[in-house]
């Protein structure tokens, strides 16, 4: 039978609900009677069986209840299940009541059959949906030989979920011993035979009475400190495994399985909660377009490439100079969304005749624009190099999508362009700039979206001290009041994306980046994260603020101010007083002319650049 229904599994469950209708209609009468079944009603009993059994099929087809995951029948089933035999039943009595004349086919019928055989059919079809989750359910209530003795932090809908689906696998890696969880409420009840004990505080205690050899935090990401605390309780109690449950949207559909279960990372400690993103903007946004993207092969640029192919443009122009990124980028694409057409495209941004006659051969209807050095201190250093590609780049690109028609440019800023003190953050501010002149003359929507780090991106601080770590040198912190936002990097691609999509043209649009970090926390997490102790097992040193960073960052001057928009984590920037087109145009024009003439003309030309009413340079 078993082996039937795995083949055929609908047509399994039709037969099966006919044998156990006839049956529950002759086990009624058996009932009715006492044992004996009178021989009256021996003929026109299959008859009686077959007629409900009818009414059972349709209306059980009809809530689609042939067709279902056997192993995970829930209670929407068994709901749906109970109003299909009750309207077959209620039917059935209708019959029963109704005069037929000259047929006389319901003479005589016990009407108490129909109550009795209503709650057996409940109980045999019902019980047939749920027979294998409840097998399953009392197999893994056996011992686990060789699992691993696991506590789970959560009592919450995440650790009810995990313990849930971990238990439903064959192959189970974890003896889940119980669930740590802080609300006294939940303490010594059971959570599908699991024991809820006490808080985190007690955790030491818990590992050593059940031989725990691993965590399993399932907390929402919001609730970063209480993951803190357990990391670091579980860390002072020797566990070396400490893992964590992905994002819910992540695994949306799907069972959280051994394998989707991650290491603790530095992100799960700083309790960003992920923005609700308005995918349906996106996608009026990109799909069946022609959509390119510059710096392609940077942290920001893949991230964005790969969130735009989920939307299905015409076309993916992937743009850099770096050859070998661009190639590893498309490959993966390939990998990932093999019906997604995607054109890598090598070329520098500062080429204006190569950018046009690119323009003119694709004719990209949308471009983000996150090509640009990026890199503070080196910045300082070759500020001729940072105006040509951040500025100059970015205007070589702007007039060539005004001139091809494209209808949507979004360029990628960032919080150093405020009140900048860095040439690169005067650089990005310059480009804003050119970016509303740009704007101000017709056609191609331009919109800027600033906001601050993002995550183990090249070039971040988080690279840097896990390189650091993993040498067992010092960890380098510049200032120990250095504050920054983070966001992570899939995050900012898809804030990008809808801010792009919601732009009317000539905004600066602002990224709600929660709250800044101190870099001397993070090199602490990140060093605890090893299983290391600051300044026991690895030194912090303190190296000084390099030329053109800030202790602070900010994502507007107290001039511009912000206004909210109708999608979470969005802002938009009133904007300072800019200069004319004429004025823009100017000043683009001395900025080239100091080029040649060394470093010092150049941030001379660029300070010029971006002092404008209301808002002055560093």
């Amino acid at each position: 039978m078993f082996r039937l229904l795995r083949r055929h599994k609908k047509w399994a469950f039709v037969l099966s609900d006919i044998i156990l209708t006839i049956g529950s209609v002759i086990f009624a009468f058996w009932l009715r009677f006492d044992g004996t079944i009178p021989n009256e009603y021996s003929l026109g009993l299959i008859l009686f069986g077959a007629t409900l059994a009818g009414l059972n099929i349709f209306f059980i087809a009809r809530e689609k209840l042939h067709a279902f995951t056997w192993s995970f029948v829930g209670l929407q089933d068994l709901t749906r299940l109970v109003r299909a035999l009750t309207y077959a039943s209620g039917t059935f009595a209708l019959l029963l009541f109704l005069d037929f004349g000259t047929t006389n086919f319901f003479s005589g019928f016990p009407r108490s059959v129909i109550f009795i055989s209503y709650f057996l059919n409940l109980i045999l079809i019902g019980g047939l949906r749920i027979s294998k989750r409840l097998w399953n359910e009392i197999m893994q209530q056996q011992p686990v030989a060789g699992g691993i003795p696991t506590l789970i932090i959560g009592a919450g809908p995440e650790g009810e979920r995990i313990v849930r689906d971990l238990r439903s696998q064959s192959t189970r890696h974890y003896d889940i011993a119980g669930l740590v969880d802080e609300d006294p409420g939940k303490k010594n009840t059971l959570i599908h035979g699991v024991p809820v004990l006490g808080g985190v505080l007690n955790l030491p205690k818990y590992i050593e009475e059940y031989k725990i050899g691993e965590i399993v935090i399932a907390l929402p990401s919001a609730e970063s400190e209480k993951i803190k605390q357990a990391v670091r309780a579980a860390r002072e109690a020797g566990i070396a495994s400490v893992k964590i449950i992905p994002p819910f949207s992540d695994i949306i559909q799907k069972k959280i399985t051994f394998e989707a279960l991650k290491d603790i990372t530095i992100e799960d400690l700083l309790g960003r909660e992920t923005a609700k993103i308005e995918t349906g903007a996106i996608s009026a946004f990109v799909e069946g377009k022609t959509i390119l993207v510059t710096g392609a092969a940077g942290s920001i640029g893949s991230e964005i490439a790969r969130q735009i192919a989920q939307f299905s443009p015409t076309n993916l122009l992937l743009l850099d100079f770096n050859e070998s990124g661009i190639y590893d980028l498309a490959h993966e694409l390939a990998m990932s969304f093999p019906d997604q057409k995607t054109t890598p495209i090598i070329s520098n941004i500062t080429n204006r005749e190569k950018v046009n006659s690119l323009f003119r051969r694709f004719s990209p209807e949308v471009v983000f624009h996150a090509a640009a050095y990026k890199h503070v201190p080196l910045m300082e250093q070759y500020p001729e190099e940072a105006v040509e590609v951040n500025v100059l780049g970015s205007r070589i690109l702007g007039e060539a999508a005004k001139a091809s028609g494209t209808k949507a440019f979004v360029f990628i800023s960032t919080d150093k362009a405020v009140k900048p003190t860095s040439v690169m953050g005067k650089t990005k501010r310059a480009a804003e700039i050119v970016m509303s002149s740009l704007n101000s003359e017709g056609g191609t929507k331009f919109v800027a979206v600033r906001f601050g780090n993002v995550l183990a991106s090249r070039g971040s601080v988080i690279p840097l001290f896990k390189e650091q770590i993993k040498r067992r040198t010092a960890v380098t912190v510049t200032h120990p009041d250095m504050t920054r936002y983070f966001m992570t990097i899939p995050e900012a691609a898809l804030l990008v994306l809808e801010a792009g999509a919601i732009g009317k043209g000539g905004e600066i649009f602002l990224l709600d980046m929660g709250k800044p970090v101190k870099i001397l926390d993070l090199a602490h997490e990140i060093i605890r994260l090893s299983g290391l102790e600051p300044d026991k097992d690895i030194p912090i040193v303190f190296t000084g603020v390099r030329p053109g960073e800030k202790i602070f960052e900010e994502l507007l001057t107290a001039e511009e101010g912000s206004v909210a928009t109708k999608y979470e984590k969005i802002f938009i920037s009133h904007g300072s007083r800019l200069p004319t087109k004429d004025i823009t145009g100017e000043k683009l024009r001395l900025l080239e002319l100091a080029l040649p003439s060394g470093p010092e003309k150049v941030k001379q030309a660029l300070d010029a650049f971006i002092e404008t009413p209301g808002e002055k340079s560093a």
